[in-house]
């Protein structure tokens, strides 16, 4: 893998929009854009954008977690387990 290849400048995205996406579709790797030698977007595939928007959000979920735990916002999992079952028996109800 050469990051060499996954870096083209706007002028080449104009003339090869098509090869650029088959480029990303089969290597799902993206392209970094560039003008006037500086980067400026990225192109990606569907799948690894939303696998990295899901990775993201995985990860957000655990920094709160983890702040909830420093903050000594914790239930014991018992009591968690039980208000669960609670509510759920009360929506079959």
């Amino acid at each position: 893998m050469n990051i060499t290849t996954d870096i083209k400048p706007v002028t080449y995205l104009k003339a090869k929009a098509a090869d650029l996406l088959d480029q990303i579709n089969e290597t799902h790797r993206p392209v970094i854009i560039t003008q006037n030698g500086e980067p400026r977007a990225v192109l990606q595939d569907p799948k690894s954008y939303e696998d990295m928007r899901n990775a993201l959000g995985l990860m957000k979920l655990l920094a709160q977690g983890e702040e909830d735990i420093r903050k000594g916002n914790i239930r014991p999992q018992e009591e968690v387990f039980s208000d669960l079952e609670r509510q759920l028996k009360a929506q079959r109800s």
